[in-house]
């Protein structure tokens, strides 16, 4: 199934905007060791379409470390039909090269 990506620089204008909400599918280890500003970790092991947060109207976008475990959520999504169909391009290792902004 094909999913729409944004890039890092994408992501970080709409964070920016305020137009998106992240999510990190990534355990909850790897997302205290830094994760990107205001993402909300909901891990890949235990995610449940419907325990995603509620968005107030942004989009929402799913990432991981390298966009594997983002698109398997967002195929859990899509089997759910929920409104959830964007993650992040190369996932967080792409947004830390980007020397974008991190929070620990």
């Amino acid at each position: 199934m094909a999913h729409n990506e944004v890039s890092p620089a994408e992501l970080n204008a709409m964070l920016q905007r305020g137009d998106v909400q992240v999510v990190d599918v990534r355990e909850p280890d790897e997302f205290a060791a830094g994760h990107l500003p205001g993402a909300i970790n909901v891990p890949l092991s235990g995610f449940d379409v419907a325990h995603l947060p509620d968005a107030g109207g942004r989009k929402l976008v799913l990432n991981c470390l390298g966009g594997k475990r983002s698109a398997m959520a967002l195929d859990r999504c899509a089997a759910a039909q929920a409104l959830v169909d964007t993650h992040l391009a190369g996932g967080f290792g792409a947004w830390a090269q980007a020397d974008l902004p991190v929070e620990r």
